[in-house]
Protein backbone atom coordinates (compact mmCIF):
# COMPACT_ATOMS: atom_id res chain seq x y z
CA UNK A 1 0.00 0.00 0.00
CA UNK A 2 1.05 3.62 -0.47
CA UNK A 3 2.55 5.21 2.64
CA UNK A 4 2.22 8.85 3.58
CA UNK A 5 4.57 11.28 1.84
CA UNK A 6 7.91 11.92 3.56
CA UNK A 7 7.35 14.52 6.27
CA UNK A 8 9.76 15.92 8.83
CA UNK A 9 8.02 15.19 12.14
CA UNK A 10 5.26 13.10 13.66
CA UNK A 11 3.28 16.32 14.08
CA UNK A 12 3.55 16.96 10.31
CA UNK A 13 2.34 13.43 9.72
CA UNK A 14 -0.76 13.76 11.90
CA UNK A 15 -1.52 17.21 10.48
CA UNK A 16 -1.43 15.80 6.95
CA UNK A 17 -3.85 13.01 7.89
CA UNK A 18 -6.06 15.52 9.72
CA UNK A 19 -6.34 17.50 6.48
CA UNK A 20 -7.13 14.49 4.28
CA UNK A 21 -9.20 12.29 6.63
CA UNK A 22 -10.01 14.39 9.72
CA UNK A 23 -12.69 12.11 11.21
CA UNK A 24 -10.87 8.82 10.65
CA UNK A 25 -10.04 7.03 13.90
CA UNK A 26 -6.30 7.03 14.42
CA UNK A 27 -6.08 5.70 17.95
CA UNK A 28 -8.24 3.54 20.21
CA UNK A 29 -7.19 3.07 23.84
CA UNK A 30 -8.68 0.04 25.61
CA UNK A 31 -8.88 -0.27 29.38
CA UNK A 32 -10.21 -3.41 31.07
CA UNK A 33 -12.46 -2.56 34.00
CA UNK A 34 -12.65 -4.55 37.25
CA UNK A 35 -15.69 -6.46 35.96
CA UNK A 36 -13.92 -7.39 32.69
CA UNK A 37 -15.67 -4.86 30.44
CA UNK A 38 -13.77 -2.83 27.85
CA UNK A 39 -13.73 0.94 28.30
CA UNK A 40 -12.43 2.78 25.25
CA UNK A 41 -11.18 6.23 24.30
CA UNK A 42 -10.82 7.16 20.66
CA UNK A 43 -8.98 9.92 18.86
CA UNK A 44 -9.46 10.92 15.25
CA UNK A 45 -6.57 12.52 13.40
CA UNK A 46 -8.26 15.91 13.78
CA UNK A 47 -8.67 15.43 17.53
CA UNK A 48 -5.04 14.40 17.97
CA UNK A 49 -3.88 17.43 15.99
CA UNK A 50 -6.19 19.83 17.83
CA UNK A 51 -5.33 18.56 21.32
CA UNK A 52 -1.63 18.45 20.56
CA UNK A 53 -1.77 22.07 19.38
CA UNK A 54 -3.67 23.22 22.50
CA UNK A 55 -1.12 21.50 24.73
CA UNK A 56 1.76 23.03 22.76
CA UNK A 57 0.25 26.49 23.25
CA UNK A 58 0.07 26.05 27.03
CA UNK A 59 3.56 24.56 27.27
CA UNK A 60 4.91 27.48 25.26
CA UNK A 61 3.27 29.87 27.72
CA UNK A 62 5.00 27.96 30.52
CA UNK A 63 8.33 28.69 28.84
CA UNK A 64 8.99 25.43 26.99
CA UNK A 65 11.39 26.13 24.13
CA UNK A 66 13.34 24.25 21.47
CA UNK A 67 15.52 21.57 23.06
CA UNK A 68 13.82 21.68 26.49
CA UNK A 69 13.03 18.27 27.96
CA UNK A 70 9.91 17.16 29.78
CA UNK A 71 8.87 13.77 31.17
CA UNK A 72 5.88 11.66 30.11
CA UNK A 73 4.94 9.33 32.96
CA UNK A 74 1.68 7.42 32.63
CA UNK A 75 0.22 4.13 31.52
CA UNK A 76 -1.03 4.11 27.93
CA UNK A 77 -3.38 7.08 27.44
CA UNK A 78 -4.35 9.14 24.36
CA UNK A 79 -2.73 12.11 26.14
CA UNK A 80 0.65 10.40 25.77
CA UNK A 81 0.43 10.69 21.98
CA UNK A 82 -0.92 14.24 22.16
CA UNK A 83 2.08 15.22 24.29
CA UNK A 84 4.41 13.70 21.70
CA UNK A 85 2.79 15.90 19.05
CA UNK A 86 3.11 18.98 21.27
CA UNK A 87 6.82 18.28 21.71
CA UNK A 88 7.30 18.05 17.95
CA UNK A 89 5.41 21.30 17.38
CA UNK A 90 7.64 23.14 19.88
CA UNK A 91 10.94 21.47 19.03
CA UNK A 92 10.96 20.17 22.61
CA UNK A 93 12.09 16.70 23.68
CA UNK A 94 9.86 14.22 25.52
CA UNK A 95 11.29 11.69 27.97
CA UNK A 96 9.09 8.57 28.43
CA UNK A 97 9.42 7.04 31.91
CA UNK A 98 8.01 3.70 33.02
CA UNK A 99 5.00 4.68 35.20
CA UNK A 100 6.04 2.10 37.82
CA UNK A 101 9.34 3.90 38.48
CA UNK A 102 9.81 5.21 42.00
CA UNK A 103 12.45 6.42 44.44
CA UNK A 104 16.10 6.92 43.54
CA UNK A 105 15.69 5.60 40.01
CA UNK A 106 12.90 8.09 39.27
CA UNK A 107 14.92 10.91 40.80
CA UNK A 108 17.91 9.97 38.64
CA UNK A 109 15.85 9.87 35.44
CA UNK A 110 14.22 13.27 35.96
CA UNK A 111 17.53 14.86 36.94
CA UNK A 112 19.74 13.17 34.33
CA UNK A 113 17.40 14.10 31.48
CA UNK A 114 17.11 17.67 32.79
CA UNK A 115 13.30 17.56 32.76
CA UNK A 116 11.79 21.04 33.25
CA UNK A 117 8.30 19.63 33.61
CA UNK A 118 6.19 16.49 33.55
CA UNK A 119 2.91 15.32 32.07
CA UNK A 120 1.68 12.44 34.20
CA UNK A 121 -1.23 10.49 35.66
CA UNK A 122 -2.27 11.01 39.31
CA UNK A 123 -0.59 7.87 40.64
CA UNK A 124 2.68 8.92 39.01
CA UNK A 125 2.27 12.40 40.49
CA UNK A 126 2.17 10.67 43.87
CA UNK A 127 5.47 8.91 43.13
CA UNK A 128 7.05 12.24 42.20
CA UNK A 129 5.67 13.88 45.34
CA UNK A 130 7.27 11.12 47.42
CA UNK A 131 10.68 12.26 46.16
CA UNK A 132 10.37 15.52 48.09
CA UNK A 133 12.24 18.42 46.51
CA UNK A 134 12.65 18.43 42.73
CA UNK A 135 13.50 20.90 39.96
CA UNK A 136 10.21 20.69 38.05
CA UNK A 137 8.89 24.08 36.93
CA UNK A 138 5.52 22.76 35.85
CA UNK A 139 3.30 19.69 35.84
CA UNK A 140 0.23 18.82 33.75
CA UNK A 141 -1.74 16.04 35.44
CA UNK A 142 -4.38 13.75 33.95
CA UNK A 143 -7.09 14.39 36.52
CA UNK A 144 -9.95 16.66 37.39
CA UNK A 145 -9.74 19.16 40.23
CA UNK A 146 -11.97 16.93 42.36
CA UNK A 147 -9.19 14.33 42.56
CA UNK A 148 -6.21 16.66 42.71
CA UNK A 149 -2.94 14.95 43.77
CA UNK A 150 -0.16 16.54 45.84
CA UNK A 151 1.53 19.58 44.30
CA UNK A 152 4.68 18.39 42.53
CA UNK A 153 5.89 21.49 40.68
CA UNK A 154 5.89 25.25 40.94
CA UNK A 155 2.93 25.34 38.51
CA UNK A 156 0.38 22.48 38.58
CA UNK A 157 -2.31 22.20 35.89
CA UNK A 158 -5.10 19.78 35.05
CA UNK A 159 -4.81 18.35 31.53
CA UNK A 160 -8.52 18.86 30.87
CA UNK A 161 -8.24 22.55 31.75
CA UNK A 162 -5.41 22.93 29.25
CA UNK A 163 -7.51 21.43 26.46
CA UNK A 164 -10.43 23.70 27.31
CA UNK A 165 -8.17 26.71 26.68
CA UNK A 166 -7.72 25.50 23.09
CA UNK A 167 -5.79 27.39 20.45
CA UNK A 168 -2.37 26.73 18.98
CA UNK A 169 1.08 28.27 18.76
CA UNK A 170 3.59 28.99 16.03
CA UNK A 171 5.35 25.77 15.08
CA UNK A 172 9.12 25.61 15.19
CA UNK A 173 11.06 24.67 12.07
CA UNK A 174 12.64 21.29 12.79
CA UNK A 175 15.78 19.68 11.39
CA UNK A 176 16.01 15.90 10.96
CA UNK A 177 18.93 15.85 13.41
CA UNK A 178 17.02 17.65 16.16
CA UNK A 179 16.06 15.30 19.02
CA UNK A 180 12.43 14.34 19.59
CA UNK A 181 12.89 11.81 22.41
CA UNK A 182 15.27 10.64 25.12
CA UNK A 183 14.58 6.97 25.79
CA UNK A 184 16.10 5.16 28.75
CA UNK A 185 17.50 1.66 28.30
CA UNK A 186 16.63 -1.07 30.78
CA UNK A 187 19.66 -0.39 33.00
CA UNK A 188 20.09 -4.02 34.08
CA UNK A 189 23.55 -3.43 35.62
CA UNK A 190 23.16 0.07 37.08
CA UNK A 191 21.63 3.40 36.13
CA UNK A 192 20.17 3.18 32.63
CA UNK A 193 21.74 4.90 29.65
CA UNK A 194 19.64 7.40 27.72
CA UNK A 195 19.37 7.12 23.93
CA UNK A 196 18.90 10.35 21.96
CA UNK A 197 16.42 9.72 19.12
CA UNK A 198 16.19 12.40 16.45
CA UNK A 199 13.19 13.34 14.34
CA UNK A 200 14.96 11.87 11.32
CA UNK A 201 15.62 8.57 13.07
CA UNK A 202 12.06 8.37 14.37
CA UNK A 203 10.53 9.00 10.96
CA UNK A 204 12.93 6.72 9.07
CA UNK A 205 12.16 3.88 11.47
CA UNK A 206 8.47 4.46 10.78
CA UNK A 207 9.10 3.80 7.11
CA UNK A 208 11.43 0.87 7.79
CA UNK A 209 9.01 -1.99 7.11
CA UNK A 210 11.55 -4.14 5.25
CA UNK A 211 9.92 -7.43 4.30
CA UNK A 212 6.46 -6.64 5.67
CA UNK A 213 3.49 -5.91 3.44
CA UNK A 214 0.74 -3.76 4.91
CA UNK A 215 -2.86 -3.91 3.70
CA UNK A 216 -5.26 -0.98 3.51
CA UNK A 217 -7.61 -2.71 5.97
CA UNK A 218 -4.97 -3.61 8.58
CA UNK A 219 -5.57 -2.60 12.19
CA UNK A 220 -2.50 -2.64 14.41
CA UNK A 221 -2.47 -3.61 18.09
CA UNK A 222 -0.03 -3.30 20.98
CA UNK A 223 -0.33 -4.15 24.65
CA UNK A 224 3.14 -2.82 25.42
CA UNK A 225 3.83 0.52 27.07
CA UNK A 226 4.35 3.59 24.89
CA UNK A 227 7.37 4.28 27.07
CA UNK A 228 9.10 1.39 25.22
CA UNK A 229 10.53 1.47 21.69
CA UNK A 230 8.48 -1.55 20.59
CA UNK A 231 5.09 0.06 21.22
CA UNK A 232 6.43 3.28 19.71
CA UNK A 233 7.20 1.26 16.60
CA UNK A 234 3.60 0.06 16.31
CA UNK A 235 2.33 3.63 16.80
CA UNK A 236 4.58 5.24 14.22
CA UNK A 237 3.95 2.51 11.63
CA UNK A 238 0.22 3.07 12.03
CA UNK A 239 0.52 6.84 11.79
CA UNK A 240 2.83 6.64 8.79
CA UNK A 241 0.60 4.24 6.87
CA UNK A 242 -2.66 5.87 7.98
CA UNK A 243 -3.79 2.67 9.71
CA UNK A 244 -5.80 2.54 12.97
CA UNK A 245 -3.83 1.60 16.09
CA UNK A 246 -5.45 -0.13 19.07
CA UNK A 247 -3.53 0.16 22.34
CA UNK A 248 -4.27 -1.55 25.65
CA UNK A 249 -3.83 0.42 28.86
CA UNK A 250 -1.50 -2.42 29.87
CA UNK A 251 -0.65 -5.90 28.59
CA UNK A 252 -2.90 -8.83 29.59
CA UNK A 253 -2.39 -12.29 28.14
CA UNK A 254 -6.00 -13.15 29.05
CA UNK A 255 -7.44 -10.22 27.12
CA UNK A 256 -5.07 -10.22 24.13
CA UNK A 257 -7.14 -12.39 21.80
CA UNK A 258 -10.57 -11.07 22.92
CA UNK A 259 -9.39 -7.50 22.25
CA UNK A 260 -8.08 -8.47 18.81
CA UNK A 261 -11.42 -10.10 18.00
CA UNK A 262 -13.47 -7.22 19.37
CA UNK A 263 -11.59 -4.50 17.47
CA UNK A 264 -10.62 -6.45 14.35
CA UNK A 265 -6.87 -6.24 14.90
CA UNK A 266 -4.83 -7.94 12.19
CA UNK A 267 -1.26 -7.49 13.44
CA UNK A 268 0.59 -7.17 16.74
CA UNK A 269 4.06 -7.43 18.26
CA UNK A 270 5.27 -9.77 20.97
CA UNK A 271 8.62 -10.15 22.66
CA UNK A 272 10.38 -11.45 25.72
CA UNK A 273 8.20 -12.87 28.47
CA UNK A 274 5.01 -12.29 26.48
CA UNK A 275 5.78 -15.24 24.20
CA UNK A 276 5.54 -18.09 26.76
CA UNK A 277 2.87 -16.25 28.76
CA UNK A 278 0.46 -16.09 25.81
CA UNK A 279 1.12 -19.69 24.82
CA UNK A 280 0.60 -20.93 28.38
CA UNK A 281 -3.17 -20.28 28.25
CA UNK A 282 -4.86 -23.68 27.77
CA UNK A 283 -5.57 -24.41 24.12
CA UNK A 284 -9.17 -23.88 23.00
CA UNK A 285 -11.00 -25.05 19.83
CA UNK A 286 -11.55 -21.44 18.68
CA UNK A 287 -7.95 -20.21 19.13
CA UNK A 288 -7.58 -19.73 15.37
CA UNK A 289 -10.91 -17.91 15.11
CA UNK A 290 -9.41 -14.44 15.17
CA UNK A 291 -8.69 -11.64 12.65
CA UNK A 292 -4.91 -11.60 13.25
CA UNK A 293 -2.89 -12.47 10.17
CA UNK A 294 0.63 -11.56 11.32
CA UNK A 295 2.54 -11.59 14.58
CA UNK A 296 5.76 -9.59 14.58
CA UNK A 297 8.03 -11.35 17.03
CA UNK A 298 11.32 -10.56 18.72
CA UNK A 299 12.85 -13.75 20.07
CA UNK A 300 10.33 -16.43 19.11
CA UNK A 301 11.79 -19.82 20.21
CA UNK A 302 11.94 -22.28 17.28
CA UNK A 303 9.91 -24.85 19.26
CA UNK A 304 7.01 -22.40 19.64
CA UNK A 305 7.23 -20.83 16.16
CA UNK A 306 5.19 -23.47 14.32
CA UNK A 307 2.97 -23.98 17.36
CA UNK A 308 1.93 -20.31 17.25
CA UNK A 309 1.21 -20.49 13.53
CA UNK A 310 -0.79 -23.72 13.88
CA UNK A 311 -2.71 -22.88 17.02
CA UNK A 312 -3.64 -19.27 16.23
CA UNK A 313 -3.81 -19.44 12.43
CA UNK A 314 -1.20 -16.69 11.98
CA UNK A 315 2.16 -16.14 10.31
CA UNK A 316 5.27 -15.20 12.25
CA UNK A 317 7.61 -12.42 11.15
CA UNK A 318 10.77 -12.23 13.26
CA UNK A 319 12.39 -8.79 13.55
CA UNK A 320 15.59 -7.86 15.36
CA UNK A 321 16.32 -4.28 16.42
CA UNK A 322 17.24 -2.12 19.39
CA UNK A 323 16.40 1.16 21.08
CA UNK A 324 19.66 2.60 19.75
CA UNK A 325 18.76 1.80 16.15
CA UNK A 326 21.93 1.12 14.21
CA UNK A 327 20.72 -1.96 12.43
CA UNK A 328 17.91 -4.44 11.92
CA UNK A 329 17.25 -7.97 10.73
CA UNK A 330 13.97 -9.30 9.34
CA UNK A 331 12.77 -12.83 8.66
CA UNK A 332 9.49 -12.38 6.73
CA UNK A 333 6.86 -15.15 6.87
CA UNK A 334 7.81 -18.21 4.86
CA UNK A 335 11.13 -16.73 3.78
CA UNK A 336 13.94 -17.76 6.10
CA UNK A 337 14.56 -20.72 8.38
CA UNK A 338 12.51 -21.01 11.56
CA UNK A 339 14.45 -19.59 14.49
CA UNK A 340 16.45 -17.10 12.45
CA UNK A 341 16.50 -13.40 13.30
CA UNK A 342 16.57 -12.71 9.57
CA UNK A 343 18.75 -10.74 7.18
CA UNK A 344 19.52 -6.99 7.04
CA UNK A 345 17.73 -4.57 4.69
CA UNK A 346 19.44 -3.78 1.36
CA UNK A 347 21.17 -0.63 2.62
CA UNK A 348 22.90 -2.40 5.52
CA UNK A 349 25.62 -5.00 5.90
CA UNK A 350 25.67 -7.27 8.95
CA UNK A 351 28.67 -9.21 10.19
CA UNK A 352 29.77 -11.43 13.06
CA UNK A 353 33.03 -10.58 14.87
CA UNK A 354 35.16 -12.32 17.48
CA UNK A 355 36.67 -10.69 20.59
CA UNK A 356 39.70 -9.50 18.62
CA UNK A 357 37.53 -7.74 16.03
CA UNK A 358 38.07 -10.35 13.30
CA UNK A 359 35.22 -11.40 11.01
CA UNK A 360 33.90 -14.85 11.97
CA UNK A 361 33.31 -17.54 9.35
CA UNK A 362 29.80 -19.00 8.94
CA UNK A 363 28.46 -20.97 11.93
CA UNK A 364 30.99 -19.45 14.39
CA UNK A 365 29.36 -17.35 17.13
CA UNK A 366 30.46 -13.76 17.70
CA UNK A 367 29.14 -10.24 18.18
CA UNK A 368 26.59 -8.99 15.66
CA UNK A 369 27.61 -5.68 14.07
CA UNK A 370 26.16 -3.43 11.33
CA UNK A 371 27.40 -0.82 8.89
CA UNK A 372 25.87 1.09 6.01
CA UNK A 373 26.84 0.02 2.49
CA UNK A 374 27.08 3.64 1.34
CA UNK A 375 29.80 4.36 3.89
CA UNK A 376 27.75 6.84 5.93
CA UNK A 377 28.71 6.19 9.56
CA UNK A 378 26.14 4.79 11.97
CA UNK A 379 26.12 6.77 15.18
CA UNK A 380 24.39 6.34 18.50
CA UNK A 381 24.24 9.19 20.98
CA UNK A 382 23.78 8.47 24.65
CA UNK A 383 22.68 11.62 26.45
CA UNK A 384 25.51 13.07 28.58
CA UNK A 385 27.60 9.94 28.01
CA UNK A 386 30.14 10.48 25.21
CA UNK A 387 32.26 7.52 26.32
CA UNK A 388 29.39 5.07 25.82
CA UNK A 389 28.47 6.73 22.51
CA UNK A 390 32.01 6.29 21.20
CA UNK A 391 32.27 2.69 22.41
CA UNK A 392 29.11 1.73 20.49
CA UNK A 393 31.02 1.88 17.18
CA UNK A 394 34.23 -0.03 16.38
CA UNK A 395 36.11 0.45 13.09
CA UNK A 396 32.96 1.82 11.45
CA UNK A 397 30.76 -1.04 12.67
CA UNK A 398 27.82 -0.53 15.04
CA UNK A 399 28.18 -2.95 17.95
CA UNK A 400 24.98 -4.62 19.16
CA UNK A 401 26.33 -6.49 22.18
CA UNK A 402 24.50 -9.64 21.05
CA UNK A 403 26.19 -12.94 20.22
CA UNK A 404 24.88 -14.62 17.06
CA UNK A 405 26.07 -16.85 14.25
CA UNK A 406 25.49 -16.54 10.49
CA UNK A 407 24.75 -19.62 8.43
CA UNK A 408 26.05 -20.37 4.95
CA UNK A 409 23.02 -18.64 3.40
CA UNK A 410 23.43 -15.38 5.31
CA UNK A 411 20.71 -15.94 7.92
CA UNK A 412 21.51 -14.84 11.48
CA UNK A 413 20.69 -16.80 14.66
CA UNK A 414 20.70 -15.45 18.22
CA UNK A 415 22.71 -17.07 21.02
CA UNK A 416 22.81 -14.68 24.00
CA UNK A 417 23.50 -11.16 25.16
CA UNK A 418 27.17 -10.46 25.92
CA UNK A 419 27.58 -10.88 29.66
CA UNK A 420 24.28 -12.71 29.95
CA UNK A 421 24.95 -16.16 28.54
CA UNK A 422 24.62 -19.29 30.66
CA UNK A 423 27.68 -21.48 30.27
CA UNK A 424 27.45 -25.00 31.70
CA UNK A 425 29.95 -27.86 31.35
CA UNK A 426 31.79 -25.91 28.67
CA UNK A 427 28.73 -25.17 26.50
CA UNK A 428 26.33 -22.23 26.32
CA UNK A 429 22.75 -23.18 27.12
CA UNK A 430 19.95 -22.07 24.81
CA UNK A 431 17.63 -20.74 27.53
CA UNK A 432 14.85 -20.02 25.01
CA UNK A 433 14.78 -23.72 24.10
CA UNK A 434 14.48 -24.67 27.78
CA UNK A 435 11.71 -22.10 28.34
CA UNK A 436 9.77 -23.39 25.34
CA UNK A 437 10.00 -26.95 26.65
CA UNK A 438 8.83 -25.98 30.14
CA UNK A 439 5.87 -23.91 28.92
CA UNK A 440 4.76 -26.84 26.72
CA UNK A 441 4.65 -29.08 29.80
CA UNK A 442 1.27 -27.61 30.72
CA UNK A 443 2.40 -27.37 34.34
CA UNK A 444 3.37 -23.68 34.42
CA UNK A 445 1.75 -20.45 33.28
CA UNK A 446 4.99 -18.47 32.97
CA UNK A 447 8.68 -19.28 32.95
CA UNK A 448 12.06 -17.56 32.89
CA UNK A 449 15.30 -19.54 32.61
CA UNK A 450 18.54 -17.87 33.67
CA UNK A 451 21.93 -18.58 35.20
CA UNK A 452 23.42 -17.62 38.53
CA UNK A 453 27.02 -18.01 39.69
CA UNK A 454 27.40 -20.02 42.90
CA UNK A 455 30.48 -21.10 44.88
CA UNK A 456 30.28 -24.59 43.38
CA UNK A 457 30.53 -23.31 39.79
CA UNK A 458 33.89 -23.22 38.05
CA UNK A 459 34.97 -19.79 36.79
CA UNK A 460 32.81 -18.50 33.94
CA UNK A 461 30.03 -21.05 34.45
CA UNK A 462 26.61 -20.74 36.10
CA UNK A 463 23.92 -22.83 37.73
CA UNK A 464 20.79 -23.11 35.55
CA UNK A 465 17.61 -21.82 37.23
CA UNK A 466 14.01 -22.09 36.01
CA UNK A 467 11.74 -19.49 37.61
CA UNK A 468 8.20 -20.76 37.13
CA UNK A 469 4.67 -19.68 37.96
CA UNK A 470 2.59 -22.83 38.61
CA UNK A 471 -0.58 -23.22 36.58
CA UNK A 472 -2.39 -25.19 39.29
CA UNK A 473 -2.56 -25.03 43.07
CA UNK A 474 -1.40 -28.66 43.38
CA UNK A 475 1.76 -28.00 41.34
CA UNK A 476 4.43 -30.68 41.78
CA UNK A 477 8.07 -29.74 41.40
CA UNK A 478 8.88 -33.45 41.04
CA UNK A 479 6.46 -33.72 38.11
CA UNK A 480 8.18 -30.84 36.35
CA UNK A 481 11.63 -32.30 37.03
CA UNK A 482 10.49 -35.68 35.67
CA UNK A 483 9.11 -33.97 32.56
CA UNK A 484 12.44 -32.18 32.03
CA UNK A 485 14.31 -35.49 32.27
CA UNK A 486 12.16 -36.94 29.49
CA UNK A 487 12.17 -33.84 27.26
CA UNK A 488 15.53 -32.08 27.60
CA UNK A 489 19.14 -33.09 27.20
CA UNK A 490 20.84 -33.60 30.55
CA UNK A 491 22.87 -30.38 30.25
CA UNK A 492 19.65 -28.35 29.65
CA UNK A 493 17.79 -29.57 32.76
CA UNK A 494 17.51 -26.76 35.35
CA UNK A 495 19.33 -27.44 38.60
CA UNK A 496 17.04 -25.14 40.60
CA UNK A 497 13.26 -24.79 40.21
CA UNK A 498 12.29 -21.37 41.61
CA UNK A 499 8.55 -21.15 42.32
CA UNK A 500 7.10 -17.63 42.11
CA UNK A 501 3.61 -16.13 42.16
CA UNK A 502 4.69 -13.91 39.27
CA UNK A 503 7.92 -13.24 37.40
CA UNK A 504 9.16 -9.66 37.85
CA UNK A 505 9.33 -7.91 34.47
CA UNK A 506 10.23 -4.60 32.89
CA UNK A 507 7.72 -2.39 31.10
CA UNK A 508 8.56 -4.33 27.91
CA UNK A 509 7.70 -7.68 29.58
CA UNK A 510 11.37 -8.63 29.85
CA UNK A 511 12.06 -10.71 32.98
CA UNK A 512 14.25 -8.93 35.54
CA UNK A 513 17.03 -11.39 36.29
CA UNK A 514 18.53 -9.53 39.25
CA UNK A 515 15.13 -9.49 41.02
CA UNK A 516 14.84 -13.26 40.59
CA UNK A 517 18.36 -13.77 41.95
CA UNK A 518 17.60 -11.56 44.97
CA UNK A 519 14.53 -13.71 45.69
CA UNK A 520 16.67 -16.86 45.40
CA UNK A 521 18.95 -15.50 48.10
CA UNK A 522 16.02 -14.47 50.31
CA UNK A 523 14.58 -17.98 50.05
CA UNK A 524 17.93 -19.62 50.82
CA UNK A 525 18.13 -21.45 47.50
CA UNK A 526 21.68 -20.30 46.77
CA UNK A 527 24.50 -22.10 48.51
Amino acid sequence: MQSAPPLETIADLVAAHATRTPTKTALTLVDVTADGAYRTEERSYAQLERNGAALAKRLSALGVRRGDTFALMMANHPEFVEAMLAAAMLGAVFVPIDPRTIGEKLSFMLSHAGCRGVICSPECAGAIADLGRNDLSWAVILTGRSAWPPSIARVNLAYGDVLKEGGSCDRISISSVDPIMLMFTSGTTGNPKTVVISHGAYMSRARGMHGIELNVDDILYTGLSLTHINAQGTLRIGLTAGLPVVVSRKFSKRHLWPICRRFGCTMFNILGGMIPEIYSIPEAPDDADNPVRLIISAGMPPDLWKEYERRYGVRICEIYGSTEGGGALTNPPGTGPIGSLGKPPPELEAGVFDDEGRRCPPMQPGELRFRRKDGVPIKTTYFRNPEASEAKVADGWFRTGDVVHEDEEGWFFFHYRIGGGVRRNGDFINTALVEAALIKSGLVSDVFVYGVATPRNVAGEKTLVAAVVPRMADFSENALTTYCGKTLQKRDIPEIIQILTEIPKTISEKPIERACIDKLREDGLLS
